[in-house]
Parts: C-alpha cells; structure tokens; sequence
C-alpha cells in the first residue's frame, strides 16, 4: 500500500516500538484490572481458573468491540494539544515511550507485590508527568486542570462508591448464604456470580480497555496519517452532513475571515492553551477559515478516500482543532441562540470523522488484556479473596461486590470518565466485609490505601523524568 510506503526505517522502528508498548500496557493492565474481575468466581470455585479467563476474555472483547470511545478521547483530551497534533515529531515519539514505560513499569512493581494497584491511576499520573514537563521545557503552562479535576474526582469518588454500595446492598439483602468450605457452590448461585463476573469484564472492556485503544491510536494517527487521521469508513450520508454542518457554521458566523490558514491556526491553537495571549476578535474569523477550508476539501466528494492521503493529516488537525475550540467556547458559555445549535452540532459531525476507533484496534487491545489475565491472575486473585477481611471471601460478599463494580464502571463510561476496575472492586469487597462483621485486615488495606495514594505522584515524576531526560538526549 501507498501509505506504508511513505514510512521510514526511523518511523517503522518507532511505530513497532510504540505498538507494542501499548499492547505491553494493555497486557499488565490484564494482570490488575481484569484479574479483579475474576478473583471472585475463581475464589468461589465458581469456575476454574482457566474458563474463568477465557469467558473474561470475550467479555472484555464484547465490551471493547461496543464501547463509543468516549473514554479513550477523554484521556487523549489531558495531553498538551501541541504534541497530540504533532505524535510524529521527537516529543511526541518521546512523549508517547514516557507515558507507556512509566505506567508500565509501577504496574510490573506492583503486580510484583501483590497489590491491586490501579492502572487507570498510573496512566493518569503519567500523562499529568507529561504535561508538567512540557510546560517546563517550553515556559508555557501545559497542565488543563479545568479537564484534570473531573478526572480525578471519578478516581476518588468511585472507590467510595464501591465501598459503600456494597455494603449498603449486602444489607438490603439481609441474608448471606454460607461457603461451602470450598466446594463448588450450588447452581443458582454459581449462576449469579458467572453472571455478575461476565458483567465486571464487559463493564472492564467498554471502559478500561479504552485507555489502551487512545494511546495506540495517538501513535497510528501519528505515523500513519494518510490511513487513520479520519475515520474511512465514514458512510456519505454522514460525510455530507459534516460538510454541510461545515458550511452553515460559516454562513451563520458570517465574519469575513482576513486570516491566512497560519495565522487561523495559531489564533485557535492559543485559544486551546491555557494562560496563553490571543486576539479574541481573530477567533471566529480563525474558526471560520478553518471551516471553510474544511467545506472546501470534502466538497464534490463522497468519502475520505476521495481526498489525498497527504492531505488527510492537516485535514483531521484542523477538524480537531476547530472541536476543540467550539467546546471550550460552549464550557464557557460563550454559545447561545442559533449559533450554538450550528456550531455544537458542526462539532459533533466533526468528532464523528475523527474521534473514532477501528475495530482492529479494539481486537487487539481486548486481546492483550486477556492474555494478561491468564498469565498473571492469581496474585491478584488471592489478595481479593482472602487478604482484604480476616475470613474468606463468601458467595454474597463475591455477587455484591460485582454488581456494584460493574454499575460503577458502566456509570462512568456512559459520562465518558476513567474507572479503576481495581479500586472500585477492592473496595467492594472491603465494603461487603464491613457490612457482613467481618473485620478487616489493616496491612492488605493499608497496602492497597497506599498503593492508590502513591500511584499517581509515583507515575507523574516517572514520566517526567523520562520525558526531559528523553527531550534532552534527542536535542
């Protein structure tokens, strides 16, 4: 194919690299994230250990296969706008090694030891290492807070919420059957912790394994523009919706645009950076050159493929730019009347070509989290079960803990925030054996307390320190 032709021995090295970090990732995020969705069938003697993994494995793969990839964009949305748009240039190839080799390595730490430690946080962590590193390299502020705080605010309020959901709904139930000394238990409830197991992986897959499918299509969208830039299989029903949507945005702002395509570009990319100086009366004449040239492009045609390969890079930065802006200006209530309803709906058409994610990719992320499941599941799995309380984990205590995770993650995927499957499912277990009398056993909580609190300041300095030391030796 054309494309691949266009790639360098450089550029191939780091797109095999970068590919297979994220599959790394993806991998040792099997051992944590989804080893916790397993813990409590295989604890149960529900189901063996490996057709536990296998059943998890399609879940994820299901939950993957359907998830909108909210979550994915959302984690993208916290890096610095200049080196998302740029993933082919030395920051960003070491941007996107210092993000993966971070979060990878404290997951490998942890995993080591035993701890349910969250993937999420040290993703998170390490991309926040990026932002502040780069606003110290370049003496402009990187970090968006105003994007970071709902971030954050999902990390520590889910864990909560597991906590107290599970105890509240082990004693709404108000009857705890006993373990049957760990003999495989009667049917029905073998029934529902399956099923309850079966919904904490799909919930896993459709919200985790977003994060994952995020980072490799930074890297694929970064040396392989010409074939994911834009969404291909874009239908032309809805590739002519996005140029009409272009062009009534334009006829509606209807400020003649005295810019050139540099100087539109640098207006709107000021706007997005934070403490940044910008002409507002540039702003609208900026985003309606940016549009039209957009309307320009995709008139007389069909589909992306109709438009050159080379032209498809700078076609996706403006589409991304100009959402960009349209958000921030709707966040800010700068939107009303007529013009809102143009341009929110322009954005969607907009982020419809490009926030979007190829089933192949979904495949191989869920794949990855599956294997890593099989290989590394019973560290995890012995912490949950019998290191959280002071007595084993008990068929009611492993279904509620479940239910409560699973509504948790799919409540956090429907308003596009990361989940820690880890933390969420810990501590619904703790909570269960609060409710249930059971004490708790302070070490392992203390373990997992610290683990949660350390992971994020951890992964940031990692990252950071990988991300100058990497800017320094490549300059």
């Amino acid at each position: 194919m054309a494309i691949f032709d266009e790639l360098t021995t450089s550029s191939s090295t780091f797109l095999v690299i970068a590919l297979l970090l994220v599959v790394g990732f993806e991998f040792v995020n099997g051992f944590h994230d989804s080893a916790n969705a397993v813990a409590t069938v295989i604890y149960t003697k529900s189901l063996n250990p490996t057709m536990a993994v296998v059943w998890s494995g399609i879940c994820n793969l299901l939950g993957a296969l359907l998830s909108s990839g909210t979550v994915a964009y959302s984690i993208l949305f916290l890096l610095p706008e200049e080196l998302v748009n740029n993933t082919a240039s030395l920051a960003g190839f070491v941007m996107v090694f210092s993000v993966l080799i971070a979060a990878i390595i404290w997951n490998l730490a942890t995993w080591y030891v035993g701890i349910p430690a969250s993937s999420s946080h040290s993703l998170i962590g390490s991309i926040l290492g990026i932002a502040i590193a780069n606003s110290y390299l370049t003496d402009q502020w990187s970090v968006h807070w105003s994007r970071i705080t709902p971030v954050f605010l999902s990390l520590i309020i889910s864990p909560i919420l597991g906590f107290c959901g599970g105890a509240l709904l082990l004693k709404l139930l108000n009857k705890e059957p006993e373990n049957s000394n760990g003999q495989v238990p009667p049917w029905p409830i073998r029934l529902m912790l399956i099923t309850t197991c079966m919904g904490v992986s799909f919930a896993h897959g459709s919200n985790d394994g977003q994060k994952g499918m995020g980072l490799m299509m930074l890297v694929l969208v970064g040396i392989l523009p010409g074939l994911f830039s834009l969404n291909m299989h874009t239908d032309p029903l809805t590739f002519t919706r996005l140029m009409i949507s272009s062009q009534n945005a334009v006829t509606l702002i209807n400020q003649e645009s005295f810019l050139t395509s540099e100087q539109a570009i640098e207006e709107l990319t000021n706007y997005l950076k934070i403490d940044s100086i910008f002409e507002y009366q540039k702003l609208y004449p900026a985003v309606s050159n940016r549009l039209d040239k957009i309307a320009h492009q995709l008139a007389s045609r069909s589909n992306f493929n109709q438009i050159e390969s080379d032209k498809r890079a700078q076609l996706r930065s403006d589409m991304y730019l100009v959402s960009g802006v349209i958000a921030k200006l709707e966040r800010h209530g700068e939107l009303e009347g007529d013009l809102q309803k143009k341009l929110l709906d322009c954005r969607q058409q907009l982020d419809r070509a490009t926030k979007y994610i190829p089933i192949s990719v979904k495949v191989v992320v869920a794949l990855s989290l599956g294997l890593g499941t099989m290989i590394g599941w019973k560290r995890v799995v012995v912490t949950v079960g019998e290191k959280i309380g002071s007595q084993g984990l008990n068929y009611s205590q492993g279904g509620v803990s479940q239910v409560v995770t699973a509504l948790t993650i799919l409540l956090g995927d429907h308003f596009g925030l990361p989940i820690s499957t880890t933390h969420v499912l810990s501590s619904g277990v703790a909570g269960t054996m609060f409710a249930s009398g059971s004490q708790l056993q302070i070490k392992t909580i203390t373990n997992i307390a610290l683990a949660w609190i350390l992971t994020l300041p951890v992964c940031t300095i990692l990252s950071a320190l990988l991300y100058v030391s990497g800017m320094y030796f490549v300059k």
